[in-house]
């Protein structure tokens, strides 16, 4: 059987592509190597058959603002948000919290109690962020170029002050909140934001991440699906199943078929060869399209020599634990918060990023954390806590900054050396917290990719965020849009632009540019041959 269009690998962008070119009357087959679709975005009860833990990501502020998921009703299927008490918080050493809010009166009175003229400054950020910030969003949610959200942004820019806010928007964030704000509250606010890319936070570009993920924090939250994150994928699948399409998972792609400079199907594992009259989309890293799922025949040499330069984000190691109760942070905050933040100050928070870049095992990781039951009650039973913490590491270790003896190939013995470390970094913090661990499991980065072969030694987010493997230079220099050099299949992962994060824009890129084309050829029948 033959189909208008073959979707390779059911993460929320294959799945995002794949109901896209349904919708428009496409028959569409979607395949997955897993036994389940979601990709970074499922849930299990491994660890303990009473807690749901979201096995990758856990929170979704871009899901909840983008244009493209909320295009798919997905309520309708199931889907649900809910939210924590509180956004994120950040626990200081002197025992107090810095605490972002859905209401950004809150948020700033916060920070003006921890230091006077914070809260001031921070509203007046918020309200330069309003004028820039959905036109900003929307660029970068579409294809490059983006011409009517460019516009409107250069239009914006008159009211917050043209260029200067421009160089706000390019200053390492290091610079950015020591300029604007006096405090350590509000500076760890926005670095840890800047800090959930792997973008050093003393280069350009980590300003702009931190601003746009604190201020959507405060816009629509960081909300979680209700019953685990997988239901946010799952939503998607059953969507796709009942609008016809067809799913099936336990199906690996280990070739695309060119026919004729055309891509014309794919090959599964089991010897199976599935037709695509139009288009083939790859939910696939990069690197993987190019040297592995192509034949070299079909890949163009200024690419395979520019893919020599593809950089990967940093690898992570996330350990999930059942708790017996809550966290006794210390001080904690009168509104509990979902994800919170573990540094010191900014410096330290930088100290542990430049390791990671150089090749050494953080000795004191900053660690991003989830309290999901405070944020889904249906997560785990009453009174305990489902939670997690994740730290990045190197791609290619060259030493360990503790005194663990962490090798850096992360076997058993590294990844439950590297739990300890991070399990007493939150000792710190919440004294008392290792009685509260009825279980614990340690994901490293081999883990990691064993279960969503995208995620490359621990890698989360598809390939550097660094300005130089961003927009047209995104995976490689030249193509920046979904297209590739073999007609009729298209980029539709996190190596594409506009990159990672939960919010399918590069799943939808790739379907639109497919739906494009076809429009064109009917046309111009002549392109096809």
């Amino acid at each position: 059987m033959s189909w208008d269009a073959i979707v390779v690998g059911a993460g929320p962008n294959g799945l995002v592509a794949a109901n896209r070119l349904l919708d428009a009357g496409w028959s569409v087959l979607l395949l997955e190597a897993q036994p389940d679709v979601g990709g970074a975005v499922r849930s299990d009860r491994e660890l303990h058959p009473d807690f749901v833990h979201d096995t990758f990501s856990a929170f979704y502020p871009l899901a909840a603002s983008s244009p493209t998921i909320a295009s798919f009703d997905l309520e309708q299927h199931g889907l649900e948000w809910t939210h924590a008490p509180s956004v994120l918080g950040h626990p200081l050493p002197d025992g107090s919290w810095a605490v972002l809010h859905r209401d950004r009166d809150r948020t700033a009175a916060g920070l003006d109690d921890l230091h006077p003229g914070d809260g001031e400054a921070w509203l007046r950020l918020c309200a330069e962020w309003d004028r820039v910030g959905p036109h900003l969003i929307g660029a970068l949610l579409t294809p490059f170029p983006p011409v009517r959200h460019g516009l409107g942004m250069l239009a914006a820019l008159r009211h917050v002050g043209g260029l200067d806010f421009v160089k706000t928007l390019l200053t390492p964030v290091t610079e950015l909140t020591s300029e604007r704000f006096g405090g350590e509250g509000a500076r760890m606010l926005i670095a840890g934001n800047a800090a959930h890319a792997d973008i050093p936070l003393d280069s350009p570009g980590s300003g702009l991440m931190g601003l746009l993920l604190a201020m959507m924090g405060q816009d629509v939250g960081f909300p979680v699906p209700r019953g685990g994150a997988g239901e946010l994928t799952q939503s998607l699948a059953r969507r796709f199943r009942a609008n016809g399409g067809e799913l099936r998972t336990g199906a690996e792609v280990v070739e695309v078929l060119v026919s004729d400079g055309r891509a014309s199907g794919v090959r599964t594992g089991d010897g199976e060869r599935h037709a695509a009259r139009r288009a083939v989309v790859a939910d696939v890293l990069a690197p993987t399209l190019y040297t592995k799922l192509l034949d070299p025949a079909h890949v163009p040499d200024r690419v395979r020599r520019s893919l020599r330069a593809f950089v990967l984000d940093p690898g992570t190691v996330k350990v999930d634990f059942a708790l017996s109760g809550p966290i006794p942070w210390t001080n904690g905050p009168a509104l509990a918060s979902g994800t919170v933040h573990v540094a010191d100050d900014v410096r330290d928070m930088a100290l542990a990023m430049s390791q990671v870049q150089a090749g050494a095992v953080p000795a004191a990781p900053f660690m991003l954390t989830g309290q999901m039951t405070t944020s889904d009650s249906t997560r785990s039973p009453a009174g305990t806590e489902s939670f997690w913490a994740y730290a990045h590491v190197p791609q290619r270790t060259v030493r360990d900054a503790g005194d663990d003896g962490i090798r850096g190939v992360w076997d058993h013995d590294d990844c439950e050396r590297y739990a300890d470390r991070m399990q007493a970094r939150l000792e710190q913090r919440a004294p008392g917290f290792g009685s509260t661990v009825m279980s614990r499991r340690v994901l490293g980065p081999r883990e990691l990719e064993a279960r969503d072969a995208n995620l490359v030694g621990g890698a989360l987010n598809g390939g550097t965020a660094q300005l130089h493997q961003q927009l047209v230079f995104r995976p490689v220099p030249g193509l920046g849009r979904a297209e590739t050099p073999v007609r009729g299949l298209y980029l539709g992962s996190a190596s594409a632009h506009p990159g990672g994060g939960v919010h399918g824009a590069c799943g939808d890129n790739a379907a639109r540019a497919a739906l494009a084309h076809a429009r064109v050829d009917a046309v111009l029948p002549w392109r096809k041959s």
